[in-house]
């Protein structure tokens, strides 16, 4: 029996409520805030993520499902947003539109990783982008849109970690100073983080070895490092985040120094938003600054920042705080479902009528003919739906049928004129 590959999963119809119910959120909240959707293709050239995310990041080395075409050209399926949307814009010259660019999508990402609970391999992301504004209070507002989209969901005891990495220039320095701290340490390193330790020894920080968490705790920190224009930056946003904890009064503040994020293109603010529960997943929500990115793919000098949220995850911690979908969210049944005793004429008359209802917004499905009329009625139930409409051939002979509420079982003849049946449903 064929099963769907490891690490992905299917949406079953009883599922997508909760599914509809986050995309909505999400666009809603981004359409407020004046962001506007972009789609990008599934797949992409794999030089784009190997230049963009980073050639030593675990992403690259490791994660991408990466193929080669007919033509001997390399492509992957998306493993995150940032990068391909950034392609986009510098593709479709967007540059020479009014700046600050706000842009949102909602999409499936790819990662050949170890599967476990709210990290499969296909999992599907809410991100946003602002292109061409550098100053803190952007990067507040993507916060503040962030903060938001989460409030909205109705998550609840969250935490706001927080870091600056300050811009290139300054991180040469601390990367120096991180590999002079972490080299009498190297015996104990992972074979991964000794090969960080020599690329790129800031992402020491991000490791998941936890023979290093001791070490990162005394490690020097980034923010020590900022020069004069990052000192400002930083205390603008932080000071900017701050105020906005007290409208949503739900979220708290940590500054984590050891939060570099496993991206190599971010500069400046890094942050994550977590859950406070002990239940819950780690980060449900992160992003950051990344000035240089537009320009290492061949694009304009254009500043950046941005977030990423994995949907599967936030269906994860709303569960953990047992909660209630919407009503208008719940997988409804359908409105009336058609029950037809007799001839091909009875059931020509029931799809006429089918048909004009659901030209008038009405849900109706038409049960299976071939059934007993307890058949049909067991088949009703089973789709869960509201009323049923019994005609038989005396009814058809007198123009008439008979209409049954499935909830409370109340029963009423009514005319068999669509029109007239369209009244009807409405008041039910």
């Amino acid at each position: 029996m064929y099963q769907a590959p490891r690490g992905t999963s299917d949406i079953l119809p009883e599922q997508q409520g909760i599914w509809n119910f986050i995309n909505n959120i999400a666009k809603n909240s981004s359409e407020i805030f004046g962001f506007k959707e972009i789609s990008t293709p599934t797949f992409e050239e794999t030089e784009l993520f190997q230049r963009g995310v980073g050639s030593d990041s675990d992403i690259v080395q490791k994660e991408m499902y990466s193929f080669t075409d007919s033509s001997e050209k390399s492509f992957t399926l998306k493993p995150e947003g940032t990068a391909a949307t950034c392609r986009a814009f510098i593709e479709n010259g967007m540059n020479n539109l009014p700046k600050p660019i706000r842009l949102f999508y909602i999409s499936s990402m790819y990662r050949h990783e170890r599967p476990q609970s709210g990290r499969l391999r296909q999992h599907h992301q809410f991100g946003a982008e602002v292109f061409g504004d550098e100053s803190p209070e952007i990067d507040s507002e993507l916060i503040e849109l962030a903060l938001h989209y989460l409030n909205s969901l109705g998550l609840k005891n969250l935490k706001i970690k927080i870091n600056s990495i300050g811009d290139l220039t300054t991180r040469s320095k601390f990367s120096e100073d991180l590999k002079l701290f972490f080299g009498p340490y190297k015996s104990q390193m992972n074979s991964v983080d000794k090969k960080r330790l020599e690329t790129n020894p800031i992402r020491l920080l991000d490791s998941k070895d936890n023979n290093l968490e001791n070490l990162k705790e005394n490690s020097p920190k980034s923010i020590d490092y900022l020069d004069e224009e990052s000192k400002l930056h930083w205390n603008s946003v932080l000071n900017n985040v701050h105020n906005l904890t007290k409208t949503y009064t739900k979220f708290d503040i940590e500054i984590d120094h050891k939060l570099v994020r496993g991206l190599d293109y971010y500069n400046r603010t890094v942050f994550e938003i977590h859950p406070n529960e002990e239940k819950s997943q780690s980060s449900i929500l992160s992003g950051g600054r990344y000035d240089d990115l537009m320009n290492l793919l061949g694009g304009p000098d254009v500043p950046g920042v941005g977030f990423g949220s994995g949907i599967e995850r936030i269906i994860l911690n709303l569960e953990n705080q047992q909660f209630l979908l919407p009503d208008n969210y719940i997988n409804k049944g359908p409105k009336l479902t058609m029950i037809s005793l007799g001839n091909q004429d009875l059931t020509n008359t029931c799809i006429e009528i089918a048909t004009f209802l659901r030209n008038n917004n009405i849900s109706v499905i038409l049960a299976p003919k071939n059934r007993s009329i307890k058949g049909q009625m067991r088949y009703a139930n089973s789709c869960n739906s509201e009323n049923v409409l019994i005609i038989g051939e005396k009814e058809l002979e007198k123009s008439s049928a008979l209409i049954k509420n499935l909830k409370d079982s109340s029963e009423k003849p009514v005319d068999l004129s669509p029109k007239n049946i369209l009244k009807i449903l409405k008041k039910i």
